[in-house]
């Protein structure tokens, strides 16, 4: 009889489980469906610019990955000292077929969205103690609010240069930090050894993208390390290793000529190191504020039931709930740093993205630790009233609750009054208007012009639609501007411009 009700528990968990998948399928269709209306656009003409010459000339792949390494080293001696960043922006797609550019919501979609998976549950099952079942479904939801509240969709998940230089290099770090926390957790050597090799070839990656991502890593890393020396002292040459390659990448990064040379060129003015730190810890709090709508609230309330049965089931302590929840306000705010050293200033939409997830994996884990603490002292007979009441509640309630919530959910994401408050949404309304569809007739339009030999001076019309979604900057009526000449040097004209209204 109980073999009947684990497998009858078990099969209920795996319907869920594909009915959150279906759900963020379902989400995620419009977004990707919109990518094939996706064009180059911004920096990626002028990081793709030689690679697209030596492409043109010689036909040849294998030249044109030399031609993007060697950028990549004068970029390194002359503007930034992100050695990975810069190799890959290099390579766009769209260098080598013009029509190609679905493909970028497709790896960056992919990505982030297999990384966080991976990460989340694994810090769920492993750190946590949580049954896989029930930790998968946690994350599909979280991913599921992520994409409808995202806090630049077209930085993160259409245009190639941006997403490279954060949300791609973000999910590399997620996967490095999964394998890193595995080498500590596996009980074969084998597997360890693998996961730690593994690691070190991700870390030189982390190592030379952006600066956020990076901190991060060392970070983290960090803990990581000191865990092992005072709790697994036998795991400890599987952290190191990846440790130190990392760091050796974060200091080739920060120490390149080209950012010496780029920051006396900037006219913006960061803040003082330590006022840099101070400022972050206050912009954490705001940024949490302003990333916990209504679906983010919804979604939690949902899982709250589940998350208590989850905590209460684990065979982990949860002794440290308040140390929990401030280092990860930390590793958050440390994530700001960066931007108010270099810029002064925190809110970079495309660096946003990268902190929102971080911030909603955070907030899982913290509640899923603090309800871990409440239920083990009520257990134990050391509880109050209030996390008795709370338990309570929590068990009486369970999925007729998660259900109101997720239904809640659901209308607010369908029916709210602006069709753009969501991306899915906005997505399906852009494809339903033919705004996506004359987009990007109208940008082939422009493309056939560009690539008209016959044509020097090249005069383009706006665009008379838009998607929403597709938020950047166009052209202007001044040959001069920085994106005129970008373009202008990209296919080798002599001016381009855009015509009156």
């Amino acid at each position: 009889m109980r073999e009947e009700e684990k497998r009858e528990k078990w099969n209920s968990g795996r319907k869920k489980v594909l009915l959150a998948a279906g759900l963020l399928v379902l989400s995620l269709l419009p977004l990707l469906w919109l990518g094939k209306y996706n064009v180059m656009c911004i920096d990626d003409y002028d990081y793709g610019r030689r690679v697209h010459d030596t492409w043109q000339a010689t036909g040849s792949f294998a030249a044109s990955v030399q031609t993007a390494w060697q950028q990549n080293m004068e970029f390194y001696q002359e503007w930034q000292g992100t050695y990975v960043s810069c190799f890959l922006m290099a390579l766009c797609p769209m260098n080598f077929h013009y029509g190609i550019a679905w493909v970028v919501p497709v790896l960056m979609i992919g990505m982030f969205s297999v990384s966080t998976f991976v990460l989340g549950r694994h810090i769920l099952t492993r750190w946590l103690g949580c049954e896989r079942e029930g930790a998968a479904l946690c994350m599909l939801l979280l991913l599921f609010v992520f994409y409808q509240v995202i806090e630049a969709p077209f930085e993160g998940i259409y245009w190639y240069n941006g997403s490279t230089h954060y949300v791609l290099m973000q999910s590399v770090w997620f996967f490095l930090l999964a394998l890193v926390s595995e080498t500590i957790w596996a009980e074969k050597r084998g597997r360890a050894a693998a996961c730690c090799g593994a690691a070190v070839l991700l870390a030189v990656v982390v190592g030379g993208g952006n600066l956020v991502t990076g901190l991060q890593a060392e970070i983290l890393m960090a803990f990581l390390l000191l865990y092992t020396l005072y709790q697994r002292r036998d795991k400890i040459i599987y952290v190191i290793i990846p440790f130190l390659a990392g760091s050796a990448g974060f200091l080739l990064n920060t120490l390149a000529p080209g950012n010496g040379k780029r920051s006396s060129l900037d006219m913006d003015e960061g803040y003082s190191a330590v006022k840099a730190v101070l400022l972050s810890f206050y912009h954490a709090g705001v940024f949490m504020i302003r990333w916990t709508p209504v679906l983010v609230i919804l979604a939690w309330l949902a899982l709250l039931p589940l998350l208590w049965k989850l905590a209460k089931a684990s065979k982990r302590d949860f002794a440290h709930p308040i140390w929990v929840a401030a280092g990860a306000y930390c590793v958050l705010s440390a994530m700001f740093t960066p931007t108010l050293y270099a810029v002064g200033m925190a809110g970079l939409s495309r660096v946003d993205n990268i902190i929102q997830m971080t911030y909603y994996v955070a907030l899982l884990m913290v509640t899923v630790y603090w309800l871990g603490y409440l239920s083990h002292r009520q257990e134990a007979g050391a509880g109050d009233t209030a996390s008795a009441a709370l338990g309570v509640f929590l068990e009486r309630a369970g999925s007729r609750m998660s259900l109101v919530c997720v239904l809640l959910l659901l209308a607010v994401w369908v029916f709210t009054a602006d069709k753009n408050t969501y991306t899915s949404i906005s997505a399906l309304r852009s494809l339903a208007k033919g705004e996506a569809q004359t987009f990007y007739t109208e940008a082939m339009e422009r493309h056939s012009l560009y690539i008209d030999e016959s044509i020097a001076d090249v005069e383009v019309t706006p665009y008379s639609e838009k998607p929403y979604l597709f938020s950047f900057d166009d052209l202007s009526t001044d040959p001069g501007y920085w994106l005129n000449l970008a373009v202008t040097g990209y296919y080798h004209k002599d001016s381009v411009r855009l015509t009156e209204e």
